[in-house]
């Protein structure tokens, strides 16, 4: 089944290069284009797209206002195009707040390169995104039994919560700690898949929302209960000693900045068995190997039920391979967390 594209974009040139790209693969195929949101609008209510590539900036209707309208009379997977400026994350952030599902970094020089990595990357979000709503599975099927699982009862104190989480992940990150209490007893660490221009503006928006503290994370940072640090996009964050952060640029062996699995990793050596892991919303399987090391530490892994989830490939990959002490609902996060951290 082909999958359906609306582009949005003002720019001739650029929705040349995007239907280029999209209709050049097997799965997915440009039913229709629009200059402005109010044509984005029109257009899907009328051709009922499968997705969207949104840009922001637009005359007669810019896209975060487009977002809202089309979520509120046609829900539709939009994939918004930013740049990588302040005000290209903060407005990024407005259209993911509004209803836009992911994001890619607009540059015109990337696009039209021969072999550019933003074409690949186009591509795989646009049929990631588009799966649910055109009824193909973004994962192999999981036994319904793992799939809910019963709350259960621990006899450790939680030192430190890890959550980490890619596509769909600033978002769910918000509900869940909007949630929180003031008093949150654990210092968490927060490891979302981001560029390094959009985690400080991330970090100030959740800060102003939430009860609890939020910063991004800076090297050599104390953890404080009650505050989440959010690792810096383009960087990798560490522990190197119990309460200790490290920030420092990693290498090329890892492929993504920051990375779950290293954090999660990097938290066995000084939490133990005291550490709650929980995996939420993403494509592919990061955090899978550092939650396995938790595992065997004996600390506590959690992952978000499949159905609540934008994209379930990283919690999935946690329920695949046995290691989700319970599989919870995105809404019930919060408050499963403030149950067992005390």
């Amino acid at each position: 089944m082909s999958i359906g594209v609306l582009v949005v974009d003002d720019s001739a040139f650029f929705r040349q290069q995007i239907r280029s790209i999209i209709n050049a693969h097997p799965q997915l195929t440009v039913v229709g284009e629009a200059s402005n949101g109010r044509e984005a609008i029109d257009k899907t209510l009328r051709l009922k797209p499968d997705v969207i590539t949104m840009d922001y900036e637009m005359p007669m209707m810019d896209g975060i206002s487009a977002v809202r309208e089309i979520m509120n009379k046609q829900p539709t997977p939009i994939l918004m195009f930013s740049s990588l400026t302040l005000k290209g994350a903060r407005v990024t952030l407005d259209a993911l707040d509004a209803g836009a599902v992911d994001f890619l970094p607009k540059s015109y020089e990337r696009v039209s390169g021969a072999n550019s990595s933003l074409k690949q990357v186009l591509v795989e979000k646009l049929i990631a995104v588009a799966k649910p709503k055109v009824g193909l599975t973004t994962a192999a099927p999981v036994a319904p039994a793992r799939r809910v699982s019963q709350a259960k009862q621990y006899t450790q104190k939680f030192e430190l919560v890890l959550i980490g989480t890619s596509t769909g992940g600033p978002v769910a990150l918000q509900k869940v700690l909007t949630q929180l209490p003031a008093n949150f007893a654990s210092p968490i660490l927060l490891i979302q898949h981001m560029p390094g221009s959009f985690t400080g503006a991330f970090a100030e928006r959740l800060n102003s929302q939430c009860r609890i503290g939020v910063k991004e994370a800076e090297d050599g940072d104390v953890l404080k209960p009650g505050v989440a640090y959010l690792a810096p996009g383009g960087m990798q964050m560490m522990l190197t000693a119990k309460g200790k952060i490290k920030i420092f640029e990693g290498d090329a062996r890892l492929n993504y900045k920051p990375s779950v699995d290293l954090t999660f990793g990097s938290a066995v050596k000084h939490y133990g068995n005291h550490a709650l892991a929980i995996v939420l919303t993403g494509m592919g399987a990061d955090g899978r190997d550092g939650a396995r090391l938790l595992k065997q530490a004996n600390s506590v892994v959690w992952a978000q039920e499949g159905s609540t989830c934008v994209i379930d490939g990283m919690p999935s990959a946690i329920v695949k391979a046995n290691l989700a002490d319970e599989v919870i609902p995105l809404l019930d996060v919060a408050k499963r967390m403030a149950e067992v951290v005390r």
